[in-house]
């Protein structure tokens, strides 16, 4: 994730342990599934970028084995403490801004990263700067604007208190430069950087009680700007946690794209 003082999920809030637990239960079986088929392997040298969480850079540490390396970067790194040992090398970067942080990557990969970056087209190139030649990359980025209600059955208040909030999110994010089309573009930017044999799909989780989890941290976490950006009051936040603790709502979150591709 690229520095901003205007990041709307940071880091280092309680609630982000919460939504990385979340995305690791909804996502990771997505992303290992892209991996796997890439034949990773022994040896392998891999950026995971805007790691976040310790998930998938320990997946990819034993994946590599002893002979292989794991770089994983971040802007904010004091979550990836756990995993900060060989083959895995943690690193303050700033993907946005820094060149890459080296260079002859067999993969690279950044999961619900750079939607939020507001230089993403800088981004991209240096993930793909970093590969090999035959190198592969994995771009995983939510679409909201594809689907754009947490509750997709909008049928009653619980429903609609829901969808509002979560519009407000929506607007919250886009005032800090995400784009929330940003995932359905991605075999065109791949394509576009010079990358063969591009693919993508979709995941679109549309209840489950990691759905629910992502749902009360995100809000915990944004409460404040919600409330001091007139999106929503403290009794409108209050009343939709409880809803959410309930139970009764099923709660989707954004298509997450997943594309990838080889370098030349």
């Amino acid at each position: 994730m690229t520095r901003s003082d205007g990041y709307l999920l940071d880091n280092r809030r309680t609630e982000a342990a919460e939504r990385f637990d979340a995305f690791a239960t909804l996502f990771d079986p997505t992303t290992f599934r892209h991996l796997e088929r890439f034949g990773i392997g022994p040896g392998w040298r891999c950026w995971e970028v805007g790691a976040g969480g310790t998930s998938v850079v320990s997946w990819l540490a034993k994946k590599v084995g002893p002979t292989g390396r794991v770089v994983a970067t971040d802007i904010e790194t004091s979550r990836l403490a756990a995993a900060a040992r060989p083959p895995v090398q943690v690193r303050v970067h700033d993907v946005a801004a820094q060149e890459p942080p080296a260079d002859g990557f067999d993969l690279v990969h950044a999961r619900l990263v750079l939607v939020h970056v507001p230089d993403r087209e800088r981004a991209l190139r240096s993930m793909v700067k970093a590969l090999r030649p035959g190198g592969r990359i994995l771009v995983e980025d939510a679409d909201p604007a594809l689907q754009p209600l947490l509750c997709p059955d909008d049928h009653g208040p619980e429903q609609q208190l829901a969808n509002r909030l979560r519009q407000g999110f929506r607007q919250l994010l886009v005032d800090r430069g995400a784009d929330l089309a940003y995932g359905r573009k991605l075999p065109r930017l791949l394509r576009e950087a010079g990358l063969r044999r591009v693919e993508a799909d979709a995941y679109f989780p549309l209840t489950s009680p990691a759905c629910a989890a992502l749902e009360s941290a995100t809000i915990r976490q944004i409460r404040e700007q919600l409330v001091t950006a007139g999106l929503a009051t403290d009794q409108d936040i209050d009343r939709h946690l409880a809803n959410v603790a309930s139970g009764g709502m099923d709660l989707a979150t954004a298509p997450m794209i997943s594309a990838w591709g080889r370098k030349a």
